[in-house]
């Protein structure tokens, strides 16, 4: 039996320095236990398994052996590779049988009758607490090894739940195109294409990043960050609007063009709730939130609708929609005043080609004065690259209708667009 107190006080101080559960560490403890035993007493072969019961500071060994059958087993007369598996012609594993680490099924069932193939039969082996140095040199790699293997998983995991979330970190440094940032416990990277355009990154600034993904590599842990990911804005909206986060109102689609304008539809599924003002706020608050957060992009919060015709005209403002045709093939031709076309179009055909990708429908605006004529850049782009197709995406989520007077306190109903474009 061992000092309970002194080994008790051990898991739980190195509990709290690690960050690792009690539970956690005395597995640890076991190991470092069985690898030295193993190392003192046993051969390479086996597998020793130790159990110390915190409770009376007993310390138990085991020898442990797979239940097999020959089903499971290399044909006898097979060359011999060294390797504990080899597998047949049909990728099938076949194990190597060692009497030292595996025990067939008849003979295991002699011991405990209701025992099947795959599970393991423990052996109890002599308490012997006495080791050289080199069986506790063992102990402590083992200890160092998995304490450093814990860390590692409970940093992939903490950060792994955060994957699709907001995170904020402070810029550590830049190389070459990337930003580094630091996350507190590890740094994630801030590649070229996910930066909002023209945006500057100062060393030592606290910002807010969406994360991308979060991968276990060769290297180390791997984070990617954004800004320009459409869901970016997605979260920020939920942080800000409390509906969003409570499901009431949805974000049904959204299409973006980082640094320089969004769309975004909403829907309410409360009919009392008017999904537009939820999203804007009073006075404008939580949308400017939002658009301070992205360095003033512009963002249209529009009604998402069901109606193919009704949504389409909706994707399109600030201008106003004389008349929408759906048509079969996925299209739509939109019918506008004439002195609505520029504002229709957008600077550079942006609103058209935002409209199209929130909508998923192709546009082609024609004024409604001279509808048979083709309007130069009234075209919506073609079918998604993978750039744009970055930049948008459908959600089940959140909100929508229109409180114009709020929304143009808030800045988001561009209507400076007309002359900007003409």
């Amino acid at each position: 039996m061992f000092d309970l107190k002194t080994i008790l006080v051990a898991i739980q101080q190195i509990a709290g320095e690690r960050d690792i559960s009690e539970d956690r560490v005395r597995e640890i403890v076991e190991a470092a236990f069985a690898a030295a035993y193993r190392r003192e007493y046993r051969t390479k072969n086996e597998i020793v398994r130790a159990r110390f019961n915190p409770k009376t500071g007993d310390l138990s060994f085991y020898q442990v052996k797979l239940v097999v059958d020959e089903s499971m087993l290399q044909p006898e007369g097979e060359e011999e590779t060294g390797e504990q598996y080899t597998e047949d012609e049909s990728g099938q594993k076949k194990i190597k049988f060692n009497q030292d680490r595996h025990i067939m099924l008849d003979e295991a069932r002699k011991i405990r009758p209701n025992i099947f193939t795959g599970e393991e039969l423990e052996f109890p082996l002599e308490t012997k607490t006495e080791f050289g140095r080199i069986a506790a040199q063992t102990a402590k790699q083992t200890v160092l090894q998995k304490l450093h293997e814990t860390e590692k998983e409970n940093l992939f995991n903490q950060f792994k739940a955060k994957e699709g979330e907001i995170i904020s970190g402070i810029i550590q440094r830049t190389d070459g195109r990337n930003t580094f940032v630091d996350l507190g416990k590890t740094t994630g990277v801030l590649f070229s294409d996910e930066t909002i355009p023209f945006e500057h990154y100062r060393i030592g600034d606290r910002m807010k990043f969406y994360v991308v993904s979060v991968e276990q590599t060769n290297r180390g842990l791997s984070i990617v960050l954004s800004r320009s990911h459409p869901r970016f804005i997605v979260k920020l909206f939920a942080s800000e609007v409390p509906e969003i986060a409570e499901g009431t109102v949805e974000i049904k689609s959204i299409a973006r063009e980082a640094g320089s304008r969004t769309k975004i539809a909403v829907a309410s599924n409360n009919d009392s709730i008017d999904p537009i003002g939820a999203c804007v706020g009073q006075k404008g608050t939580r949308v400017t939130t939002v658009i301070q957060e992205l360095g003033n992009e512009k963002i249209d919060i529009i009604l998402w609708s069901d109606d193919p015709a009704a949504f389409i005209t909706n994707a399109l403002a600030p201008a106003k929609v004389t008349d929408a045709q759906v048509r079969p093939d996925h299209s739509a031709r939109v019918f506008v005043p004439a002195d609505q076309l520029s504002l229709a179009i957008g600077r550079d055909g942006q609103n058209v080609r935002l409209a199209h990708r929130l909508t998923d429908w192709r546009i082609e605006i024609r004024s409604a004065a001279r509808p048979n004529e083709i309007v130069e850049g009234g075209s919506s782009e073609p079918p998604e690259t993978e750039h744009t197709a970055k930049n948008t995406i459908e959600i089940q989520a959140v909100v929508s209708d229109t409180h114009k007077t709020e929304s143009e306190q808030a800045g988001i109903d561009t209507t400076d667009e007309s002359s900007e474009s003409a």
